[in-house]
């Protein structure tokens, strides 16, 4: 490595590891082993990420706007501009994932530092113990890679976040995303089996349970992650590519002691799930970044045409009745009712009081709410779509599984507050056994019509909290059936198929001209057939 680069580097992980936005130093073994610590460190600067936590930056300014609006998860207003991306907050959520911000962890510019860090070992034995950290972090990195693919397609990736020639850091091309999908679900199968094997010496175990602040140094969780984000991305290529989706996907669901995956057989909500937690010393929540744009309102297909049809009973612990304040009293709503998006934000906007909103115990006002990285509800709705489309195994059993999963996980999150109100009890075996016998959940239906359900009941679980995936998961499979009011301002009567991008790309990027053509908002990611 040349002098120059690798004083670079020094300064990038420098300014990498100073760079932290809150005290995460009770989290290094420590903090003044600069050259040992730095992978460690990193991988922890790289997993506190308040892009994937619901953070207030990350609702208030993509989520309500763009995402939560194009999956129909939060409520809106036909505000003439509604369906027209935020140039600025979109363009903050892209440079979020290539260099470290007050928002995102600089997700790729932390790897690169750590590829950097773990070239530059020298003592024998360092690497082998450094590289579960590197491990941990490619999936993480995989992961997150995948999802910016299915929100603005093609990406600088491979390249991306090296350094140039001339030892500065430089623009790189854009990669096709269904490469970008193949390289990672080549790397994932291959990280899962690497922690399929792996054993850690004592130390290294316990230094990478305390830096690994998502999944606490658990080796199996990590293989557990790596299978589910692999039988995640083979279900978006369903359509794109049937036969191979449907061999690796049979593969990984029927296999279960070979890949394990995080389904919770004997689900317990938190623990069997992948959750990324408030660090101890959070005290925001989601008042403000619902409220301050009038997006507290319940999503109207969501709760009217979803879930009060087949009597669901997450809808206390999704929502408040809300209501009124009539000459100075406030009247409370008798129903839970969405707010209408059909008709205008001038119609809308006087009438917010009528309807529900969101629930404050759950979502409003609940300051132990965690990212998700995965469900155990998601995993069974894709392996139930699985075995739907392609036969191998019980389809019904999967779906009603996932479902039960789905109630428990969003009681358990109405539960994590603890200063709102008491929580609510869950429902009981009777109730939860009728409402999977209603019409529009039972699974006695054609083969069209299950999958149907299978969909819509997985975007109910996603819901605004994984908004980014119920927009895909909408793009792919079509379902829910969605109704958007069509808005007058040309080129923006309708939401958009993907995000266009910003323009540090576009102004700056010279291999943006390869692209160029190809950036418009109805452009479909190249997973999408329907």
């Amino acid at each position: 490595m040349k002098g120059t680069d690798k004083y670079i580097w020094i300064i990038i992980l420098g300014l990498l590891l100073a760079g932290c936005r809150r005290q995460l130093g009770e989290l290094y073994n420590d903090p003044d082993q600069a050259t040992e610590a730095s992978i460690p460190k990193l991988l922890t600067q790289m997993l506190d990420n308040n892009r994937v936590r619901p953070s207030y930056w990350e609702i208030r300014t993509f989520v309500v706007l763009q995402t939560g609006i194009y999956s129909q998860t939060v409520g809106y207003l036909n505000h003439l501009t509604a369906y027209q991306q935020n140039a600025s907050y979109t363009a903050d959520r892209w440079s979020d994932f290539y260099r470290t911000g007050a928002n995102g962890s600089g997700i790729l510019v932390h790897y690169r530092a750590m590829e950097q860090a773990f070239k530059e070992i020298t003592q024998p034995g360092q690497q082998r113990q450094q590289a579960v950290y590197m491990a941990a972090a490619k999936i993480v990195l995989l992961d997150q890679a995948t999802q910016m693919v299915d929100m603005w397609g093609d990406i600088p990736f491979f390249k991306a976040g090296s350094l140039g020639a001339n030892g500065s850091m430089s623009y790189a091309p854009f990669d096709d995303g269904a490469s970008i999908y193949a390289y990672a679900l080549d790397e994932l199968r291959t990280l899962a089996e690497y922690f399929s094997t792996l054993q850690l010496t004592t130390v290294t175990q316990a230094t990478f349970t305390q830096q690994d602040i998502l999944l606490h140094g658990d080796l199996k969780s990590w293989q557990q992650y790596a299978n589910a984000l692999r039988l995640r991305l083979w279900m978006r290529l369903a359509d794109y590519k049937p036969a191979e989706a449907r061999t690796a996907v049979l593969e990984i669901v029927q296999n279960p002691a070979m890949y394990p995956l995080p389904d919770g057989m004997n689900y317990v909500p938190g623990r069997d799930d992948l959750l990324l937690k408030p660090l101890s010393n959070y005290e925001g929540d989601l008042y403000l970044a619902l409220s301050e744009l009038n997006n507290i309102s319940a999503p109207h297909y969501l709760l009217d045409s979803a879930m009060k049809p087949t009597n669901d009973p997450r809808i206390p612990v999704f929502f408040d009745k809300y209501g009124r304040n009539i000459n100075g009293v406030f009247v409370p709503n008798t129903e839970y009712n969405g707010l209408p998006i059909d008709v205008s934000a001038t119609i809308q906007q006087p009438l917010i009081g009528a309807y529900a909103i969101m629930d404050s115990a759950t979502f409003l006002l609940n300051r132990a709410l965690p990212g998700i990285h995965f469900t155990a509800a998601e995993v069974n709705f894709l392996k139930a779509e699985a075995y739907q489309r392609w036969g191998g195994g019980d389809a019904r059993s999967y779906y009603e599984r996932a479902i039960r999963q789905s109630i428990a996980f969003y009681f358990y999150l109405n539960s994590l507050n603890t200063t709102t109100r008491d929580p609510l009890p869950p429902p009981a075996e009777a109730a939860i056994q009728a409402f999977l016998q209603e019409p529009g959940i039972d699974f006695d239906a054609a083969p069209a019509e299950r999958l149907k359900r299978i969909a819509t009941q997985k975007w109910i679980h996603l819901g605004f909290l994984q908004s980014v995936q119920a927009w895909t998961e909408y793009r792919r499979t079509g379902f829910p059936e969605l109704h958007f009011m069509q808005l007058p301002l040309p080129g923006f009567e309708s939401p958009p198929q993907r995000l266009t991008y910003p323009t540090v790309e576009t102004a700056y990027n010279p291999y943006y001209s390869n692209v160029k053509e190809q950036d418009t908002r109805d452009r479909k990611i190249f997973w999408q057939v329907k």
